[in-house]
């Protein structure tokens, strides 16, 4: 059985049912910065021809990706978000049967898109939150029927990243028939000079799609406009399997607005490295652990994440918890910031005597 995705809970259903004002949500790793006046202009104008079908190749933004990334526009896919760019490189290259190499914990699409099309999820536990690139490359050998190895590059939930000698290691001993699929959503954040870059990798012909997104940084999450970057024989194919229009006609036109708004883009990355430096500062004040992230969230091993979860949201706060020991809180703006942490103190203040909860 596949379990549902369950979504961050909204702030207008902390409102509607709790009956809490001004909740601050910092759950689903959302630019609190919001999009920028440009991209609300060009929503404004898109808005006025919704009474036509969109581009179903996404012309004028494919144009746009292709000038940014310098690679020709049969190299880019364009997905309703990242998500339905996994399902179809699952739908499209693995059959009934095959399997596909993911870490544990990642993005749960990975594992849920695998099952759903009847194959095998193979999930190699995190080595030091972070993806344990050997073992996976071990777990894809010759004989094994993995078709897909997935890199969340940083990584969700733990916001680690790995390293340019990583990769070299995975490839090279990786069958030429897997395809590695790099989820790169958070790579505007990152900031580590041993980054790797994966279109190294497809410039000399390895098989790689690589999934960005306008979700995170560009603040396009409610959307939904994802592109990945491969060699146009595996674009191809996974052409045949898009459904048409996957991507509407503002989403595209707030895409290709964003891409030239750089200053937006820059003033969003500062904000969140503010907020990263306050609450590292703070946790660690709090004796609170957490992992360092090289994206827009902080992950924090906790005994009691359901417990955590609950009391931060009746004092109005919404993080994400994930499993029973771990959440991940996304780094908002300077007052949701400091929301989070009152809040976090008020609870740890209430914690009974001689139990620590969290």
């Amino acid at each position: 059985m596949v379990n549902a995705y369950v979504p961050g809970k909204p702030i207008s259903e902390l409102e509607r049912e709790l009956g809490i004002k001004n909740p601050v949500k910092l759950a689903s790793n959302e630019n609190p910065m919001g999009p920028s006046a440009r991209v609300l202009d060009a929503i404004a104008g898109a808005g006025r021809e919704v009474n036509r079908y969109p581009d179903g190749g996404g012309y004028y933004l494919k144009q746009a990706l292709s000038r940014r990334l310098g690679v020709g526009p049969d190299a880019i896919i364009l997905g309703n978000g990242s998500n339905e760019l996994i399902d179809i490189a699952v739908r499209t290259f693995m059959s009934a049967g095959e399997g596909a190499v993911m870490a544990t914990p990642s993005f749960v699409v990975y594992s849920m898109s695998v099952r759903l099309a009847g194959g095998k999820a193979v999930q190699v536990p995190l080595s030091d939150f972070r993806h344990n690139l050997d073992a996976m490359r071990d777990a894809a050998g010759p004989g094994t029927k993995i078709k897909i190895l997935f890199i969340a590059n940083p990584n969700n939930p733990t916001g680690t990243i790995n390293f340019r000698d990583e990769y070299e290691r995975l490839f090279a001993g990786l069958p030429e028939d897997v395809l590695v699929v790099i989820d790169e959503a958070y790579i505007d954040y990152v900031g580590h000079p041993d980054y790797p870059d994966s279109m190294k990798y497809l410039s000399e012909g390895k098989n790689v799609l690589v999934l960005r997104t306008f979700s995170k940084i560009y603040g396009l999450a409610g959307l939904r406009v994802g592109y990945g970057i491969s060699k146009p024989e595996i674009l191809a194919q996974m052409e045949r399997v898009r459904a048409p229009f996957n991507t509407n006609s503002i989403g595209q036109a707030a895409a290709i607005a964003a891409l030239d708004d750089d200053a937006h883009l820059a003033r969003s990355r500062a904000a969140n490295e503010e907020g990263r430096a306050f609450l590292y500062r703070e946790l660690s004040a709090l004796g609170m652990d957490y992992v360092r992230t090289e994206a827009n969230f902080i992950y924090m091993p906790v005994d009691d994440s359901k417990g955590l979860f609950n009391d931060l949201l009746m004092a109005g706060v919404i993080i994400r918890p994930m499993g029973d020991k771990a959440v991940r809180v996304t780094i908002g703006l300077p007052e949701e910031n400091s929301r989070f942490i009152d809040a976090l103190k008020t609870v740890l203040k209430i914690q009974s005597p001689g139990r620590k909860r969290f």
